[in-house]
């Protein structure tokens, strides 16, 4: 219909139907009623976009102010994965407890499938030919107008996929509830800490990288509650 479908949208949109499909597979596992965590997906992954776009505008908001529409013009670019996540965790909790489902339990049934879609999605980097490092002799690279530079998306890619495996494997075993979701918020904001400090398009705050900032608070406040979950277990 006149309208280019993109890859970036085609890997985003694929990434979350398949970790909805495994979420919904393994929600007995978790004691989750599949039925009740499809109502929590269908209000929890529209506020993932939206809270993707409007952090990725506020960042960038010399260059929206005063435009309302452009700030909906998400076909132009601009998303932050953080930002989704924030939002769309946020609503999932508070759907979580309108519809009676074990907060901790369901993030932990979350947490391996989110890994498997952020590792997906990140191929979409590629194609925009986007969200690179610098310039490298590394022998991974992208390459660009013929410049090497470091393949950023896909170290990301193969880390969030390898934390993917993890999971499953650590959901297999006994373990605490939270304990699932607190190890995926340390190994992801390890990985997005250091690989982070390679991009050339970070989104900033002042002299700093917005995401190493969120990475170093998201790591000390999982730490915490992996603590304290862990405390109250033995208890």
């Amino acid at each position: 219909f006149g309208m280019d479908v993109m890859w970036y949208g085609v890997l985003i949109g694929a990434a979350i139907l398949l970790a909805c499909g495994i979420a919904y597979r393994r929600a007995p596992k978790f004691g989750i009623d599949p039925d009740a965590l499809l109502d929590v997906l269908i209000a929890s992954i529209p506020a993932g976009v939206i809270g993707a776009r409007a952090y990725y505008v506020a960042f960038k908001w010399d260059q929206y102010a005063g435009d309302f529409l452009k700030m909906l013009d998400i076909r132009s670019g601009g998303l932050a994965i953080h930002g989704g996540l924030l939002l769309g965790l946020t609503c999932g909790v508070l759907m979580c407890r309108k519809k009676g489902i074990r907060v901790l339990a369901a993030l932990d049934l979350a947490a391996p499938s989110v890994a498997l879609a952020q590792s997906i999605g990140r191929w979409g980097n590629f194609f925009n030919e986007e969200a690179h490092g610098g310039r490298t002799d590394f022998p991974i690279y992208v390459l660009i107008d013929g410049q090497k530079y470091h393949a950023t998306f896909l170290y990301e890619s193969i880390w969030c996929f390898l934390l993917c495996l993890f999971l499953f494997w650590l959901s297999r075993g006994e373990r605490f509830e939270g304990q699932i979701f607190c190890l995926y918020v340390l190994l992801y904001s390890a990985e997005r800490f250091c690989v982070e400090g390679l991009r050339t398009d970070s989104l900033m705050i002042g002299p700093l990288r917005q995401a190493q900032v969120l990475s170093l608070v998201l790591i000390v406040l999982a730490a915490c509650l992996y603590g304290y979950l862990n405390h109250r277990r033995k208890r």
